[in-house]
Parts: structure tokens; sequence; C-alpha cells
């Protein structure tokens, strides 16, 4: 698998993601300058978090119109892999890649800290590794997660099981009181119909060893990985059938 982290100015959680990206075995990863436009060769692009341009007009506005995106469209429309994490989940929707909007969160204030995520669809290539229903202890760092869709955009992802995490309880209860930000439905992550794209507040990457508290967040990788590998066996096959 190889992947690019896309770094634009401001970005701080990119060498968050090549760390993590080097734990997972058979997997490759190079940062990407938001001025480039070529994608070719890699499975997977991560936006990453941080404060992309300053986070000036509004938080991924600025970045979803640099020349890296839309090399990012054309290699998503492909059927490549994207993960967008905070700042790359508010990039996404500024890029119009993913529905909806990001407001402040409800509280006003900058919310860090580990939260509890529910995996309510495990049949993305960012979630075979998780089994449905499955608790999740993530970190947030976030003053933007604060998701925001109309009834009927929200009625959609429901249906066609379009949110992937969810803030949750100890138990699995989605509550007012385990959502730290006021994001509607307690949505913490969501993906394309496809299933190719995937925004996410949580930061995976920051959880990928024990002393950082969690490892629950190498699955993410962990899927891309062998979603990869399995897509290829699969064209593999289909090559040599051609023969």
């Amino acid at each position: 698998m190889k992947c690019g982290v896309v770094v634009f100015p401001g970005s701080n959680c990119d060498h968050d993601c090549l760390y993590a990206l080097g734990q997972i075995p058979n997997a490759t990863a190079a940062p990407v300058w938001h001025e480039s436009t070529d994608l070719s060769g890699l499975d997977c692009v991560i936006l990453p978090g941080g404060f992309s341009y300053g986070d000036y007009l509004r938080s991924g506005s600025l970045a979803s119109h640099s020349p890296v995106m839309q090399a990012v469209r054309r290699f998503a429309a492909s059927g490549g892999f994207v993960l967008g994490v905070c700042n790359g989940w508010q990039v996404l929707l500024e890029a119009g890649m993913l529905p909806g909007a990001m407001l402040p969160n409800r509280s006003l204030k900058f919310r860090c800290r580990y939260v509890t995520l529910r995996v309510d669809n495990v049949h993305t290539p960012f979630t075979t590794q998780y089994s449905e229903g499955q608790l999740i202890q993530l970190p947030i760092a976030h003053g933007e997660g604060n998701y925001w869709i109309d009834d009927a955009g929200l009625r959609r992802l429901q249906s066609n099981g379009q949110i992937v995490f969810t803030y949750a309880d100890r138990d699995g209860t989605a509550s007012s009181e385990a959502n730290p930000n006021g994001s509607i439905a307690n949505i913490a992550g969501i993906c394309s119909p496809e299933g190719n794209i995937l925004g996410m507040m949580p930061h995976p990457e920051r959880a990928v060893e024990s002393i950082l508290g969690s490892v629950d967040g190498a699955a993410v990788f962990a899927s891309v990985q062998a979603f990869t590998q399995c897509k290829s066996r699969v064209h593999h096959a289909i090559q040599g059938g051609t023969h």
C-alpha cells in the first residue's frame, strides 16, 4: 500500500500520520505538498489535521481550493481511497467531496481529550478490521467539530449507511453527554456513498501505540492495507483470466 499525506501550510498532524502508517506492515507513506497535482501510484491519500492556511475564512476553506485538491478529486473519482482527519474532514466538506458543514463546538471551547466512538459501518475500506457496534477510544482536538447537515441530508446518510462513527457512552448509547461538540445525531465520521472517502473528527493516527493511551486507531490504517491487498488480488485474478 502506497499512501500520500498532503501537507498544507498550517498542517500539524502530517508527521503523526506518516508515523502511524509506518507501523503498518508493507505500507509506505510520503508527504505530498499542497501545490502538487500528481498523485499517481498512490492507493490512499490522507488529509491530516491542523490549521490549514491558518483556518482563515472558515476551517478548510482555503485549503479546499489548493492545487492538490483538484488532483484529490480526480483520485477519488477513479476509486482511490481518501481519508480526511479533523481539519482534513473540514477540507473535504469545503471541497464538496462530502455533504454537510462544520460549525464551532457547541461549547465554543476547544476540546482536547479521548472520546468513545461506536463503529456503525464496517463495510468501508477504512473499517473492515473493526466489528459492527465496536466501541473504541480515540482522541479529539478541535474547536470546530460540530457537524451539521439538514434533515433530508441526514436521512440520506442514515439510509445509505454513510454514518461510520458515532460519539457514544461506554455502553454504546449515543447520548448528549457523550457528544463533545454538538454534532448532529452524534456523528463523528461519515463516508461517501461509494465508501472510498471518509471524513472523521477524532484522530486515529494518535492512537496507534499503547503508550499514547489507545491502539484503537491502528485498525483504520490496517483496514486500508487489507482492502488494498484484496483489491490488488482481485485485479490480478481478472488480468490473469484475460490471458
